[in-house]
């Protein structure tokens, strides 16, 4: 939240003016009239419009900050229902190291004992990041093949996905340009490239990508038409949903980060993939309950425009950094699984192609896993 500061007026010195008659010392002028002194109209009335002109602006400000934190507790209220729980169609990212060598045998039967139990059936597995021309350097999964051996014979059933991302030039002069057709290209030949090496899909995550790119859309049309023809999922990470409308041009027009997807834009996302998970977590949102209430409403809008089709999963923080946008305390596991317990039995509680994806597993703690099993596997 924004910081505000304020400096008190200071009046003129004692003495060098008439009394105001309300404590207030009036500057006088010469009256031109040949000798002494008479007092400047008073600016007491003027003061007192400015005070509530600063007052309607505060209120301006304040009342609609009031209103949302209201408005989020009361989401958080209430009870989930019984059905709200895992259908087995949940997903984690994992990092980097499980494909460039520094990940054991050991390593994958932790996982799979890690697993066991769970509604896990994709492993999101970094193998990128992309270039900013789109292409894949096969140096970045060496270790790829081992791997999905490995999960495949551990854990049957657990589909490997690469994940792939680039930072994308809309905020900063650097990152790859979705706008150029070569490099649209390029993508698409990547995501062969990582499906010849045999993974089990691709999950993209392009950053900051702002709400109505119609590149973006162009791009998933080509990519859904390269993994269809190999019968393995599109999955996309996607960002927020506007929690007020066009809240997204507003922040754009502002600071140039909109953050959010229009909810329309979401839903044009969402059918065009088989997959796609929320980021549900760097919400600035300051306490577990206003957080909570946030991740209900976020599953209630994706839900409102998500194709059954498509496999709808929310984002939940198995991290622990606080910094600006993401408050630890504030984001905790309980609270998001909670809020897309709430979300999903008020909007759609039979939805059966939905899930949650933990992020991320090299910073997870014992007790991220736990509240994970106890508050949405294994709800009674």
């Amino acid at each position: 939240m924004d910081e505000r500061s304020g400096e008190r007026e200071r009046g003129p010195d004692a003495g060098s003016g008439a009394d105001g008659g309300d404590g207030e010392r009036v500057p006088a002028e010469p009256s031109g009239r040949g000798g002494g002194a008479e007092p400047l109209p008073r600016v007491r009335g003027r003061r007192r419009r400015g005070r509530w002109v600063a007052l309607g602006v505060v209120l301006l400000l304040v009342v609609p900050v009031v209103a949302a934190a209201v408005a989020l507790r009361v989401a958080y209220a209430g009870e989930p229902g019984g059905g709200a729980k895992s259908r087995g169609r949940d997903a984690v990212w994992l990092g980097h190291a499980w494909v460039d060598g520094r990940k054991k045998d050991g390593d994958v039967d932790a996982l799979a004992r890690r697993l066991k139990g769970t509604g896990i059936r994709d492993l999101y597995v970094h193998a990128g990041p992309l270039e900013h021309d789109g292409t894949l350097p096969t140096s970045a999964y060496t270790r790829a093949g081992w791997l999905i051996g490995a999960v495949h014979r551990a854990v049957p059933g657990v589909r490997v996905q690469a994940w792939l991302g680039d930072r994308l030039a809309t905020e900063t002069p650097e990152g790859l340009r979705l706008e150029r057709g070569a490099t649209r290209a390029a993508i698409v030949g990547s995501t062969r490239q990582i499906l010849d090496a045999g993974f089990d899909g691709v999950h993209f995550d392009l950053e900051p990508l702002h709400s109505g790119d119609r590149d973006y859309l162009g791009l998933l049309d080509d990519l859904h038409r390269v993994t269809g023809a190999r019968g393995v999922p599109l999955s996309v990470a996607a960002h927020q949903i506007d929690p007020l409308p066009a809240l997204h041009s507003v922040l754009d027009t502002l600071t140039g980060h909109p953050k959010w997807w229009s909810q329309a834009y979401f839903g044009q996302v969402a059918r065009r993939v088989d997959q796609i998970a929320v980021m549900s977590y760097d919400t600035a949102m300051p306490v577990r309950s206003l957080y909570g209430g946030y991740v209900a409403r976020q599953t209630s809008l994706a839900l409102e425009v998500t194709p059954k089709s498509t496999d709808l999963l929310m984002g939940l923080p198995f991290f622990h950094e606080t910094k600006l946008g993401h408050r630890a305390a504030a984001e905790t596991v309980p609270a998001a699984v909670r809020g897309v317990r709430l979300g999903l039995t008020r909007t759609d509680a039979d939805r059966a192609r939905f899930g949650v994806a933990l992020y991320v597993d090299f910073a997870a703690t014992e007790a991220d896993w736990t509240a994970y099993r106890e508050g949405w596997v294994s709800v009674k």
